[in-house]
């Protein structure tokens, strides 16, 4: 019995980790919901709220000066936390309605045919509740914001429910993807002033070109697959001159997030986390082995160092700021 066939007698989906905290804390029935939402692969709700807590950071250290009080230029612990759950809910609701959307299409794919909607461990109706249950959590998170970012947040709505299609139509699915991962760049900006500017819209653009990238990473792992069953991605429009591709989508990126800490006009040691995401980056590209589907999988997870290492530097600016005699 090969490895699929073995963890689909064990309840388990294939390309998921095996030995995850959910088949230890969580009933074997529950596991089906838990897989539903991609529990057991958090990675996918910690990418959703990267953009948020850098926009929450960016808008805190937004022309941080010496003087200020050292507190505000920090983001608020609860709109960060707001802004953890809201990622785990709506990741999770995001990703049963694409199972829903996708049942034909993973039954013919090998890594995604032992999910639990092509499997028959849940129905589609059971799918539907639970995915009721994952957006009203979401809404509530939604709720305890301004207006502006309620009204806001409603409007990604649309990104969401576009995204599971636009495999369907379009070379370029990872695109809608970016949309859809990169609300959180307007959604913290938002939640903090009550507004918008041209910040956030940069660090939105910048996130969408960072999610196309690493998603055509993470989409070579199913090109053949993908290619066999009619789908398309930019893995396949890409193919080998995908490391070329990557430089300029990591590249503009990165000149984006500049540009918005420019217009933020936040403390520019935060640059250096900057700096150093680009040079994560950088070898995300010099190593890639696009054949390689455990590669890919392994640096697609790798962004989530990204992450890291840019809000770090957006708190130690505004730090630094507070903290300097002059700058």
């Amino acid at each position: 019995m090969d490895v699929i066939q073995t963890r689909q007698v064990q309840g388990r989906v294939a390309d998921a980790p095996s030995r995850h905290w959910v088949y230890r804390a969580l009933p074997r029935s529950a596991w089906p919901y838990a897989q539903l939402a991609r529990w057991d692969r958090p990675i996918g709700w910690k990418l959703l709220l990267w953009p948020c807590w850098w926009s929450l950071a960016l808008a805190a250290s937004a022309g941080a000066k010496p003087g200020d009080p050292f507190f505000s230029v920090l983001p608020s612990p609860w709109l960060l936390i707001l802004f953890l759950i809201g990622a785990i809910a709506m990741r999770g609701a995001g990703c049963t309605y694409n199972d829903i959307v996708d049942r034909d299409i993973d039954e013919k794919v090998e890594r995604t045919r032992s999910r639990p909607l092509p499997s028959g461990k849940v129905s589609r109706r059971q799918a539907w509740i639970f995915l009721l249950v994952q957006a009203v959590t979401g809404l509530l998170v939604l709720l305890q914001f301004n207006l502006f970012a309620i009204l806001l947040g409603c409007a990604s709505l649309l990104t969401v429910a576009i995204y599971p299609f636009a495999k369907r139509f379009t070379n370029w699915p990872q695109f809608f993807l970016g949309l859809a991962f990169s609300w959180g760049a307007l959604q913290g900006w938002a939640a903090h002033f009550g507004s918008l500017g041209l910040a956030p819209v940069l660090l939105y653009a910048g996130s969408i070109l960072w999610v196309i990238g690493y998603d055509t990473i993470y989409a070579h792992q199913d090109k053949e697959d993908d290619a066999i069953v009619g789908v398309r991605s930019t893995a396949l429009h890409f193919g080998g001159r995908t490391k070329q591709y990557l430089i300029v989508l990591y590249g503009g990126a990165l000149l984006l997030f500049a540009g918005a800490f420019a217009a933020a006009e936040v403390p520019f040691p935060a640059l250096a986390g900057l700096v150093a995401a680009g040079a994560h980056l950088w070898r995300q590209i010099r190593v890639l082995d696009i054949d390689n589907g455990d590669q890919c999988l392994a640096l697609f997870k790798s962004n989530s160092v990204v992450g890291w290492l840019i809000f770090i530097g957006l708190l130690c600016g505004g730090l630094w700021a507070v903290i300097s005699p002059e700058f």
